[in-house]
């Protein structure tokens, strides 16, 4: 990769910490990271997969009282002509340009809203970066600041990159994308605490926000939002590490939340459900279901009978013209009755 391509791009990751010793055990417990010792002393790789992705030191003299953070390298053909453009805009220069051994060129800045970041110009014969990781890889990165569209117009001028999509998030304000060419890079917004100074915050890719979260907490960081998902599906995390740098985790968009395509009108399922029948009510239990499903039909005509019908039906039974039938029906019984008491008195005499 040419200087000139590198113009716009994050191309390397720095973690200034109070403990070097302690970050080097925590992160390869969190993410799929390795550490390297370094040809330069006191300073430690970064490495996911083969590729060396950044760099861990301690914090320097000159950063005292300065909490432990990380500092994204935006790469530049050249690292003076675009610091004297930087300041043109309104940044500040906080390390000079200066070269590091076969290795390249750099100088750290701070924005005019005053959030820190580092030019990089890559070494003659310096070999070009590997391929992108999978997992463990810079995935995204985050602008917090006091003026997302004066920040835009600043790296826009200053890196090329583009405006992209915006969302909406109502009281936490608006979500600014960037883009380098065809691919988005970042997004800008205000601080979720207005007295934190604007800063930049970098997403690692992860296989498991969820995962990446439990292990965290359990080496002793501080979770400060999430997993939750965010609008493309990805699921995000921010946390702080044990010692105070804050770092944020990206998962892909899950399988299962991703909407199914419908499918082709003209397409036939591979093969057709088998229907299972259930299997036969036994002979005994058949009675039984016709006596309860009688009950409630019963019941319900009842309950849907008013009430003076009912009064009038029970009266209609008791009424004298059902006792005369009876008793009509009754009298020619006794009749007989005393004719055979007759004759068998006739016969006994």
């Amino acid at each position: 990769m040419s200087n000139a391509e590198t113009l716009g791009k994050f191309v390397w990751h720095e973690l200034m910490t109070t403990d070097t010793a302690a970050a080097a055990a925590f992160y390869p417990r969190v993410l799929p990271w390795r550490t390297q010792p370094s040809s330069m002393p006191g300073y430690t790789l970064w490495l996911a997969g083969a590729r060396q992705i950044g760099g861990l030191m301690a914090l320097p003299p000159d950063a005292a009282g300065s909490p432990p953070h990380w500092l994204v390298y935006i790469g530049t053909p050249s690292v003076d002509s675009s610091c004297g453009q930087a300041q043109g805009l309104g940044a500040r220069v906080l390390k000079a340009p200066a070269d590091i051994p076969n290795v390249g060129r750099f100088a750290v800045l701070s924005d005019p809203q005053g959030a820190a970041f580092a030019l990089f110009t890559p070494g003659v014969g310096a070999p070009p970066p590997g391929p992108k990781p999978v997992q463990g890889g810079f995935s995204w990165h985050e602008l917090a600041t006091t003026d997302v569209a004066g920040a835009l117009r600043f790296y826009g001028e200053l890196f090329g990159w583009r405006k992209g999509r915006a969302h909406d998030m109502g009281a936490a304000g608006v979500y600014q994308m960037f883009e380098h060419g065809v691919e988005p890079l970042g997004g800008m917004c205000r601080p979720a605490d207005p007295h934190t100074p604007p800063s930049w915050l970098s997403y690692v890719k992860v296989a498991d926000s969820n995962r990446a979260v439990v292990s965290a907490k359990a080496a002793g960081a501080r979770l400060l939002n999430g997993p939750m998902e965010v609008p493309g599906g990805s699921w995000i995390a921010l946390l702080l590490d044990p010692q105070g740098g804050p770092f944020a985790v990206q998962e892909a968009p899950r399988t299962m939340s991703q909407p199914r395509p419908a499918a082709p009108a003209a397409a036939k399922p591979a093969a057709a459900p088998v229907a299972v029948k259930p299997p036969a009510a036994p002979a005994a239990s058949k009675p039984a279901a016709r006596k309860s499903a009688k009950k409630p039909a019963r019941k319900a005509a009842s309950k849907a009978t008013p009430k003076r019908a009912r009064k009038g039906a029970r009266k209609a039974k008791k009424s004298p013209k059902r006792k005369t039938a009876r008793k009509a029906t009754r009298r020619p019984a006794k009749k007989k009755r005393t004719a055979k008491r007759s004759s068998g008195r006739a016969r006994r005499r």
